[in-house]
């Protein structure tokens, strides 16, 4: 192990949760020429509370890169249930990923595919050799819980968080989180 620490930050996630925490008012910050960044500053002051809670040495961000999948053209019905986005989040997500961009954060992202997929495989190789945290508020990501791989998922609030390891996973639910693959399988 090299002693690196990295966060991989599940950025729909954390755009989505900040949008909505705002939105229910209907009161949208906009920038100069009227564009919402309500989701953007949520998402900003969650990555930065995040990194100075959890101190990585290095922080990745990735992103779904539109709605096709290969899971779509697989299963036409895959996230059929879904509406579209509200109009004052489409915006944000080209504005989000330039802010990242400028903090140096490496944007990932890869048409086709969702950012779980970007996080599970950066998850899974950076793992062999690195300690790797998942900042995400999807619950389905534990899967990926492993000796070197933890889980930190958002709560209700900024800084409020229900971080995840192996350990804790098996004590909680009695299964190894590599189980979880076939327990979500079962239940549809």
């Amino acid at each position: 192990m090299d002693n690196k620490k990295i966060l991989l930050v599940d950025g729909m996630a954390l755009l989505f949760r900040s949008f909505y925490a705002t939105a229910m008012s209907g009161y949208f910050m906009v920038n100069s020429k009227g564009v919402p960044t309500n989701a953007i500053h949520g998402f900003i002051k969650h990555l930065f509370t995040a990194v100075n809670a959890h101190k990585p040495t290095h922080v990745i961000c990735c992103w779904d890169m539109g709605s096709k999948t290969y899971r779509t053209e697989l299963y036409p019905e895959y996230k059929a249930n879904r509406g579209e986005p509200p109009a004052e989040l489409i915006p944000q997500f080209d504005l989000v990923k330039e802010v990242v961009q400028e903090l140096d954060i490496p944007n990932i992202g890869l048409a086709g595919f969702e950012a779980d997929d970007c996080i599970g495989t950066l998850a899974k190789e950076m793992g062999q050799h690195s300690e790797v945290a998942i900042l995400t508020g999807d619950q389905d990501i534990l899967q990926l819980l492993d000796t070197n791989i933890s889980v930190i998922l958002l709560k209700k609030g900024y800084g409020n968080y229900d971080v995840f390891n192996e350990e804790r996973f098996y004590t909680e639910k009695g299964i190894r989180a590599a189980q979880m693959i076939d327990l979500k399988a079962l239940m549809g």
